[in-house]
């Protein structure tokens, strides 16, 4: 009869609950005191309910350090606010980013070998700095806080190379003509864009998990909200883009560079008084203390039990109760990496002083502590083998836009498209390719599979792996045709051939890199999702510094093989399609070992009442 009722409350709409039960009751023959004690039970139920709607209970607080109120804080009222955040700060560092190459080999006169190692040192940096962010976010000042500090820092970064324009001491020259900048410049303009990397760390993963944290996991409209949420996140970002590749730009090749700083400065300044006004309406979480103590907790626990047998009951091992845990959500056991359940053995069970509240916690875990270190160790394949889609996405902010430079860039007679603008088309096919995904085929595949999310995290993560191979055969083919055309013509092949590069390589964008953000966020521990935005950030940013490895190894073993390099003074010197081949075979293999390990691959499962398992699916 109980799980009668129970069903019935999952099933029934809060207005007929009551008289949905007593109808159940009474045609079951119920005495009538246990219709009265059944009733008072619904009754407690549906108050239950009542408050479950009216606040957010998963530990967030709204500005007053209070319990958030569901109508007044959070979800998209808060979510567009932080997404137009981020909207103004893609447009500083893609105004700056996608035209680094073009500064470095224009203003600074590097060559194309060292202009490109240095960009991806900077874009390395920059993107590996959300780790440190991410970390003292989580641990110390909270989201919130960092965001505004590392705003501040940007801010910073962006004045000064804004000065370094029109301050006469920090100018790049004196005349017209610039044969050799002058070192105040080159200092002044390292320490803005690296100052302008240390911004980005606390800004981009403290702003996206802020973001995320205003819909509650365990509410079934707002974890539909979320699931939207990175989807929209990125179309603003790639808002962006767009506006920073077309009108920044231009602003940088046919005003001025200083000009384009106090577009950029004033925007920042004025996305942090947005974020400011919103105050009001945000969830905060707060800092829970460094995360990766507890992982080395379950670490040296297991350890020190490595002699003891494996229970196969998991009511043998240690948890706390829904009541005892207010620091996020707890976790099933997974048959994963059971070495380390060992660590949540009760030792002595049974006998008078046996007591897992008394025990330190670097000799006894509970299940969540050890689920949550099992999901950090299942990560490091995954990001791992992301590592190859994060090298082929680097190429579009150096070499595709160097090959830009020296195309034929005329629209008409007279306007000559800025090479950075070519990253336009990633930003368009990238926003095209999200609302396709969110408006077609997630809705299709829903319907296709039953499942939540439509394919899996994994799944879209691998489809867009398969785009970048594509992108990378694209460009081996339009660069060999360019110096073949170049050769025999003696003019410049148009620009309009790199447009099929640029555009597949933003399809693998809209489904890797939003992916990963959604893996990243969603497989952590919850106590490190800032520190899981910057782990997806790390996968660029490490790519970076990879790319720079490779140019170096593959530009040496053609030396050795044929006797020229590789990489030339110039493009036309070069033969960056090998290059583009030697990337595209890296790939493929990458996509067989990723599939391997995603097939494998466990998702967080998460002991709830009203979702099941966070990542919906096992396996790719």
């Amino acid at each position: 009869m109980l799980s009668i009722i129970k069903r019935t409350k999952l099933a029934s709409p809060q207005t007929h609950y009551t008289s949905t039960i007593l109808s159940l009751l009474q045609t079951h023959s119920i005495s009538q005191s246990s219709i009265q004690k059944v009733m008072e039970q619904s009754k407690n139920d549906i108050e239950s309910y009542d408050d479950q709607q009216k606040w957010v209970f998963d530990s967030s607080l709204d500005s007053r350090g209070e319990i958030p109120r569901r109508a007044r804080t959070g979800a998209w009222r808060a979510a567009l606010f932080i997404i137009a955040i981020e909207f103004s700060e893609r447009l500083s560092y893609f105004g700056i980013s996608t035209s680094l190459v073009v500064y470095l080999t224009t203003i600074l006169h590097q060559d194309l070998k060292m202009a490109v190692r240095n960009a991806n040192y900077w874009s390395g940096v920059t993107t590996l700095m959300p780790l440190l962010g991410g970390f003292v976010a989580d641990a110390y000042i909270g989201r919130y806080a960092t965001v505004l500090l590392a705003t501040i820092i940007y801010l910073m970064g962006l004045i000064l190379l804004t000065l370094s324009w029109f301050i006469p001491g920090l100018k790049p020259c004196h005349e017209e003509v610039c044969v050799e900048p002058r070192r105040a410049h080159e200092i002044a303009f390292l320490i803005a864009i690296y100052l302008i990397s240390i911004g980005t760390g606390g800004h981009k993963p403290s702003l996206e998990s802020f973001g995320a944290d205003q819909f509650e996991d365990d509410h079934p409209e707002e974890r539909k909200m979320k699931m939207s949420y990175f989807n929209w996140w990125s179309a603003g970002l790639c808002a962006g883009v767009l506006t920073a590749v077309t009108i920044v730009v231009y602003i940088e090749d046919h005003i001025g560079w200083g000009v384009a700083g106090i577009i950029l400065t004033v925007v920042m300044a004025t996305s942090l008084l947005v974020f400011l006004i919103g105050k009001p309406f945000y969830r905060y979480r707060a800092p829970s203390g460094s995360p990766l103590t507890p992982m080395l907790q379950v670490f040296v626990a297991a350890v020190a039990k490595r002699h003891l047998p494996r229970p196969n009951d998991s009511s043998l091992l240690h948890e706390l109760s829904r009541e005892e845990y207010n620091k996020g959500r707890l976790l099933s056991r997974t048959e994963k990496l059971k070495f380390l359940d060992k660590a949540a053995i009760i030792e002595n069970r049974g006998s008078e002083n046996a007591s897992a509240e008394k025990e330190s916690p670097w000799k006894l875990a509970t299940v969540t502590k050890v689920e949550e270190l099992k999901l950090l160790i299942n990560m490091i394949p995954i990001w791992f083998f992301t590592l190859a889609f994060g090298i082929c996405a680097t190429q579009s902010t150096t070499f595709f836009i160097k090959q830009a430079i020296i195309m034929d860039r005329h629209i008409g007679h007279n306007f000559i498209v800025p090479p950075s603008s070519m990253f336009a088309l990633v930003a368009l096919s990238m926003i095209i390719s999200v609302t396709v995904y969110e408006k077609i085929l997630v809705p299709l595949s829903r319907r296709l599979t039953g499942k939540e999310r439509g394919i899996s995290i994994l799944q879209r993560i691998g489809t867009g792996m398969v785009f970048s191979l594509l992108a990378m055969i694209i460009a081996a083919l339009v660069e060999r045709k360019r110096l073949d055309y170049t050769k025999q013509h003696h003019i410049p092949m148009n620009v309009i051939w790199l447009a099929p590069q640029f555009i597949v390589i933003g399809i693998a964008d809209a489904f890797t890199l939003v992916g990963l953000q959604e893996y990243f966020y969603d497989q952590v521990p919850d106590s490190m999702r800032s520190l899981g935005i910057g782990l997806y950030l790390s996968v660029v940013g490490a790519a970076s510094f990879v790319n720079n490895l490779l140019m170096t190894v593959t530009d040496r073993l053609a030396e050795e093989i044929s006797g020229k390099t590789l990489f030339g003074k110039d493009l036309n010197s070069s033969r960056l399609d090998r290059f583009y081949w030697t990337l595209a075979a890296l790939t493929a293999a990458n996509i067989c070992f990723f599939v391997f390990v995603a097939r494998r691959y466990t998702y967080k499962s998460v002991k709830s009442s009203v979702v099941v398992a966070d990542g919906g699916d096992d396996g790719c």
